[in-house]
């Protein structure tokens, strides 16, 4: 979820992510292995860098205090795909600007919000401050989480964290171990398939270009080959071996179909590319006893 646009499905800023991309240096493309520490430093310096342009972008959208699961607008209120929250402690993992958590707890949960980014914690900071809703909120990676053995009754992620960790086995692992037996893990990622298109909302992102099993991280480098953005790919197989590897058990796997009526371009999400094939996996799983 990249491109910035207002909820008309209008661009606001094409070239927003050159701002981010003039902090870091970026010059280029990559398509290489990167260990987990530098995916760990460039996704920090990146989502630091556009954290301000992202909530200009996108704030509207997500609202200060609700739970938009992805760009199709499917919400928790509607889906309800957590269940009962009332007086259960939810963790958020890449919480953002954490209206989630803030919407969570008007539904009478208990959340912590946890990301990399000071930055977009900044901005939940500033969410808590206009709304008066506040939550606890934990600066950490996904791959080390700070918190207890079976501390959490629900864990959640809408679009984030994920993309950006070079294991998402560890951090299954790491909701596992946080999560008490039977606690469900509900998280949203961009469905798999989308990866074989360029991230192009019009009819050039209609054309098959990457496969799909090509596994290979795409990093944005410096000028002296450092990364300053790094994305992971995996398939809807990979993600079911990890749940069921790390004691879980798939429940669902949705996957939005685009609304009727729903004009807005987020990124290489659009009405166009929407009703052809989906953009979003939502995946329902829960700790295994």
């Amino acid at each position: 979820m990249t491109t910035a646009a207002d909820d008309n499905g209008g661009d606001l800023d094409p070239d927003r992510h050159a701002r981010a991309e003039h902090r870091l240096g970026t010059v280029g493309v990559a398509h290489r292995q990167v260990t987990a520490d530098e995916a760990t430093a460039a996704n920090l310096a990146w989502w630091d860098a556009d954290a301000d342009d992202y909530q200009a972008a996108h704030g509207g959208f997500l609202g200060d205090a609700d739970f938009v699961w992805c760009p199709e607008g499917v919400r928790e209120a509607d889906a309800r795909l957590l269940g009962d929250v009332r007086g259960r402690r939810v963790a958020e993992i890449g919480c953002g600007q954490a209206a989630c958590s803030r919407w969570l707890a008007t539904a009478g949960a208990h959340p912590v919000g946890l990301d990399l980014s000071a930055g977009m914690l900044r901005h939940a900071r500033a969410g808590a401050a206009r709304t008066g809703i506040e939550v606890p909120l934990v600066q950490a990676t996904a791959e080390r989480l700070p918190l207890a053995d079976g501390s959490v009754d629900v864990a959640c992620s809408a679009f984030g964290a994920l993309p950006f960790v070079a294991s998402i086995e560890t951090v299954f692992a790491e909701v596992r171990r946080v999560l008490r037996p039977r606690g469900p893990w509900v998280f949203a990622v961009t469905h798999p398939i989308r990866w074989i298109f360029p991230d192009d909302p019009g009819p050039a992102g209609l054309t098959a270009s990457q496969p799909y099993f090509d596994r290979t991280p795409y990093v944005e480098v410096d000028g002296d080959g450092k990364a300053t953005y790094v994305e992971y790919h995996r398939t809807v197989g990979d993600y079911v071996r990890a749940l069921a590897a790390t004691g879980f058990a798939l429940e669902d796997l949705i996957e939005p179909e685009w609304p009727a009526g729903h004009t807005r371009v987020w990124g290489q999400w659009s009405p166009l590319r929407g009703k052809l094939f989906p953009g979003t996996a939502i995946f329902r799983a829960r700790a295994c006893p």
